[in-house]
């Protein structure tokens, strides 16, 4: 007989916790309970794991170890700490107190981490900070070479690529692996919940929320904001607002046009210097949940009430849901602008040669005629030269009207004239 593969592939590593205690903790339910019966789980992978209830106290020690085989170094094990609701034999759920996640990969071999992390909880009334959990946490790496060559995996088997799922199967397979995995961790001993299950899988994390959207915006603004940058700098240069820098540009440019097969290796040696730069300003300690990275600490009470109403069907009256509709459509509207400005520049692009403006096609194939002739009889090295030098022009040298070709463009016809 074959032996059957092991379909998680070859372990590289051993990620041991320790569940230390908690400090701090506030009452999951204000005016309910007088103080606090606090139990841990963690999940990691498949494999979910329960501390002990400690009664009646507000700063519980567990000191309870568990480890797991290390599969995936790009994973994330969670830890949520609950308010057991039922020791009195109620029917109450579990209140949540607050929960904490570690991405495998930013952990280095071998060192252990023994830190405190805020437990936050977001509720109708704002972000509360409900105490501070003690974890130590260590990634014991056991095969350094198939740890590096995970990272040139697929992370996802086959079969995800060959045949994806859509959104919405992904969405209907999410609400069933939770259903499930609740129906079977409610049978184990002691039994798991199904609002445990479903705060630490986060299954309702794709619900609206205007504060997750404005969130999500400043992160993206965040990750281009290099790019603008860049773009503000080159920009500078362009008008001369630092001569000395602007002339060094000027240098270094006719250097890379000269010798273009420099330009690769020296792009590559940057980046390795500037990741050494950067070694000593690396991260020391896991990441924690981020308030301000949420905008949880200063959002609107009414935009919080929204995010926690219930869904499909709201509980709040007629008047509140027009007006968050009403919200809606003003937010909506400014992104249909934004779409439909997007959609109209390539609209353009594709009108150069669709002869919906027959004079303005007529202009544009005289234009390639005459660069292919140019760009066949000049040197490429010197029409980049002269495009370079006229681009970083000095401002004594430019106009402050729009260039030609920017006004060509913008006479395109698009699809807007044809919309309802």
């Amino acid at each position: 007989m074959k032996k059957v593969r092991n379909r998680h592939g070859q372990s590289v590593g051993v990620l041991e916790l320790g569940i230390l205690g908690a400090e701090g903790l506030s009452l999951s339910r204000d005016g309910k309970k007088e103080t606090v019966d606090a139990y841990c789980v963690a999940k990691y992978g498949t494999k979910w794991v329960r501390t002990r209830t400690v009664m009646n106290s507000l700063n519980p020690r567990f000191n309870e170890q568990y480890t797991w085989e290390v599969y995936e170094p790009a994973t994330v094990i969670t830890i949520g700490v609950f308010d057991n609701n039922g020791t009195n034999g109620g029917n109450n759920k579990d209140g949540k107190i607050g929960k904490v996640r570690v991405r495998i990969s930013t952990l280095e071999s071998g060192r252990l981490y023994t830190n405190s992390y805020p437990l936050l909880v977001l509720r109708p009334s704002g972000v509360k900070n409900m105490g501070e959990l003690h974890l130590a946490i260590r990634f014991t790496c056991t095969s350094m070479f198939q740890m590096l060559l995970h990272y040139w995996k697929p992370l996802l088997p086959k079969m995800h690529y060959v045949r994806p799922l859509k959104v919405v199967q992904q969405e209907i397979l999410r609400r069933h692996a939770v259903n499930l995995m609740a129906a079977r961790l409610s049978r184990a001993e002691p039994p798991l919940r199904k609002e445990v299950i479903e705060y630490i899988t986060d299954s309702n994390s794709h619900f609206w929320s205007i504060r997750k959207s404005r969130a999500n915006l400043y992160r993206l603004r965040s990750v281009f904001s290099g790019l603008l940058g860049t773009g503000e700098w080159f920009q500078d240069i362009c008008t001369w607002k630092k001569p000395v820098a602007s002339t060094a540009v000027h240098v270094l440019y006719l250097a890379f046009v000269c010798l273009p097969e420099m330009i690769l290796p020296i792009i590559s040696l940057w980046l390795f210097m500037l990741g050494v730069w950067n070694y000593r300003l690396r991260p020391r300690q896991p990441q924690h949940m981020d308030t301000s990275l949420s905008f949880a600490d200063n959002v609107h009470p009414e935009e919080l009430t929204e995010e926690f109403d219930t869904f499909p069907f709201s509980s709040q009256d007629p008047g509140v849901v027009k007006m968050r509709y009403e919200r809606l459509r003003s937010i909506a509207g400014r992104a249909q602008t934004l779409v439909g400005d997007i959609a109209g520049q390539g609209e353009r692009v594709q009108a150069l040669l669709s002869w919906r403006d027959p004079r303005a096609t007529s202009i544009f194939m005289v234009v390639c005629l005459v660069s292919s002739v140019v760009l066949y009889v000049v040197p490429f090295k010197v029409f980049v030269l002269l495009c370079g030098l006229y681009i970083m022009r000095h401002p004594r040298l430019r106009r402050k009207t729009p260039p030609g070709l920017v006004n060509f463009f913008k006479r395109l016809p698009a699809k807007t004239d044809c919309m309802l």
